[in-house]
């Protein structure tokens, strides 16, 4: 087995800690990210610090910028909807694969996805989306769709999800969408999808989707407007 060397236990520590910060929206969308500011926060070198943002933007987290160093991912509204556009059309498609084709043992994986999302606490004590919800939200959606014949599909939306990362969440931490039931959204797609009721899954999936994506552009739109001159914050 190979060691841990207490490096790589400082940049994973660092990694955690940084991912944590963008995805509560603790780092402003667009902010530059300042290697010696974060190494001096951290207590880090700066050089782990460079390893953490390579990493980060590896996953689309954050932007890498040719001589200009990192900074957090705009909040595109453009880009936000291609990927939702995307989203629904792979994810809904998927659904109804899945549901022609599961089988007893996918079912069985839908039914214990959902029991632990639904059983995880959304939020910490401090207001925040907990890891261990996120984690278990990924799963579930990812169970959803992998009943179908087409691996090659599935991981299509998993990519597009994961692409889609910083916007969920970031839904969830600066939109203030305080009438939405996200629990109830959840059971209502996992009710239908056992019922094989695939038209009715599909369409509660879509507007599933859709509703992160409406809540975060209200959020944005609102931001950008108490801005001079309407320019983006």
């Amino acid at each position: 087995m190979v060691a841990t060397t207490p490096s790589a236990t400082l940049a994973e520590s660092a990694y955690l800690r940084l991912r944590s910060e963008l995805l509560r929206g603790d780092l402003a969308p667009g902010s530059k990210l300042r290697i010696n500011d974060i190494a001096g926060r951290y207590a880090v070198s700066p050089s782990v610090v460079r390893e953490v943002l390579a990493r980060l933007a590896e996953q689309g987290l954050i932007l890498a910028m040719p001589q200009r160093g990192f900074a957090v991912m705009e909040l595109s509204i453009a880009d936000l909807e291609d990927l939702t556009r995307a989203r629904k059309l792979i994810e809904m498609m998927a659904l109804r694969e899945s549901i022609a084709d599961g089988d007893l043992s996918w079912e069985s994986s839908v039914l214990a996805a959902h029991h632990r999302l639904n059983r995880t606490t959304m939020t910490t004590s401090e207001g925040h989306v907990s890891d261990e919800w996120a984690d278990a939200h990924a799963e579930f959606h990812h169970v959803l769709l992998s009943g179908g014949r087409s691996s090659r599909l599935t991981n299509i939306a998993d990519n597009l999800r994961d692409c889609s990362s910083l916007y969920i969440h970031w839904s969830r931490e600066l939109a203030d969408d305080t009438g939405r039931d996200v629990a109830a959204e959840h059971r209502e797609i996992a009710d239908l999808t056992l019922a094989r009721d695939a038209d009715a899954a599909a369409d509660a999936l879509g507007r599933h989707i859709e509703r992160t994506t409406q809540a975060l552009v209200t959020y944005a739109t609102g931001r950008d407007s108490t801005t001079p001159d309407g320019a983006s914050a």
